[in-house]
């Protein structure tokens, strides 16, 4: 796979950023994409692997080593084909994915792993420029008809393959658009919602029924009057009223309940989930009008969680023009590379915290001295993002 002696003539190379004081005048994507050698590169240095773990760590099962070893040989039809044959949405995993195939990438035990996920975005990017990326409608129908609950990537990927093979099949989704926690939650900044429409417009072209504004439930007042969980429901279909109209009904509801932290003070003013501050954000740049928007414009805003949620919150907040930003993580800096040539291909165990600077950073953001107490002490995993 790759070249046969490329994992030691060449290095890693990471995707770049755009400079700070750019990026925070805007909510646009900052990750600089690998070009076309920079990923032939990458593509070398995979190596001829007896057992390909990245293929185990990867939670769809890509391909991996074939497809870096076309992107070595410059074949990216066939790339994007190896890609999309395990993989819907190679452009949301490309972008948001924590890439634990890199963690457990052979060439990890002691050297820097193959950047497969920058791969993954360089193949999936030149197919959508090249034109690759087209509808594939079924060739005869089944009559039956599926309904899929929930239209985040789970719902639409399983709505995608059963429309590929005949069935009619509808999504449900209780927001006003499509796309779960990648429309409302993840920041434009990490994924604009172009990727996800374009892919809502070839679910249509496939034969998919898309319902968007509608919540399936028995429950008269949806999900409860006290409820964070993000519901811009019109409408309201019963289970048993689905359970009459389609031949089988598929749930791919997100967990969006938070986890609270039930310390003293958690009731005042100013102390928010995480997931009643983002989605308004996303719901600005999609260009719909809030009321009593959730901002941190001047404001000495806390951050209690290190990894990706809340390094979704320091972006935003330094977005929003926040005097200091300041982040809380229960676990210890880990160390930046593996501690012992022993260790064999492991699952991801990267800094959060360090993540979260790099992609989120400020001249306003720190996190609290290594040392110190707020740095050690325990905690419940929740994600509420307060502002003071």
């Amino acid at each position: 796979m790759g070249k046969t002696t490329g994992f030691m003539e060449y290095e890693r190379i990471d995707e770049g950023y755009e400079p700070v004081d750019q990026r925070l005048k805007n909510y646009k994507e900052f990750v600089i994409a690998l070009d076309d050698e920079q990923a032939r590169i990458q593509g070398a240095r995979c190596m001829d692997c007896g057992t390909p773990f990245c293929n185990s760590g990867c939670p769809v099962n890509n391909i991996i080593p074939d497809f870096n070893d076309l992107v070595y040989h410059q074949d990216w039809k066939s790339a994007i084909t190896v890609l999309h044959s395990t993989n819907n949405f190679p452009e949301f995993t490309g972008r948001i994915c924590p890439a634990p195939c890199e963690a457990a990438c052979t060439l990890n035990i002691n050297d820097d792993p193959v950047g497969i996920k920058s791969i993954e975005h360089a193949i999936i990017d030149r197919a959508w420029e090249e034109g690759w990326v087209k509808p594939q409608p079924a060739s005869r129908k089944t009559g039956k008809k599926v309904a899929v609950i929930g239209a985040g990537p789970a719902g639409m990927a399983a709505a995608q393959q059963l429309a590929r093979v005949g069935h009619d099949v509808t999504l449900f989704e209780k927001n006003d658009r499509i796309g779960g926690l990648l429309r409302y939650g993840i920041p434009d900044f990490k994924m604009e919602k172009t990727h996800i429409d374009r892919r809502a417009e070839q679910l249509a072209a496939e034969g998919v029924k898309i319902r968007t504004g509608v919540f399936v439930g028995a429950a008269k007042d949806g999900l409860g009057k006290d409820s964070k969980v993000t519901n811009w429901a019109k409408e309201t279909v019963t289970p048993e009223a689905l359970k009459k109209e389609f031949d089988a009904v598929l749930l791919t509801g997100g967990a969006e309940q938070s986890r609270d932290l039930p310390v003293p003070g958690r009731d005042l003013d100013g102390i928010h989930f995480a997931m009643e501050f983002l989605p308004q954000q996303n719901k600005i740049n999609a260009g719909d009008k809030l009321k009593g928007q959730i901002r941190a414009d001047g404001k000495h805003v806390i951050v209690i969680g290190g990894g990706d949620t809340g390094s979704d919150c320091v972006g935003t907040s330094n977005r929003h023009g926040a005097a200091s930003v300041t982040q809380f993580e229960l676990m210890p800096m880990p160390p930046s590379r593996k501690t012992s040539p022993s260790c064999g291909p492991t699952g991801p165990t990267s800094c959060a915290p360090l993540q979260a600077m790099k992609r989120a950073a400020s001249a306003n953001s720190r996190l609290p001295p290594r040392n110190s107490s707020a740095r050690r002490a325990r905690s419940p995993r929740s994600r509420p993002c307060a502002s003071k």
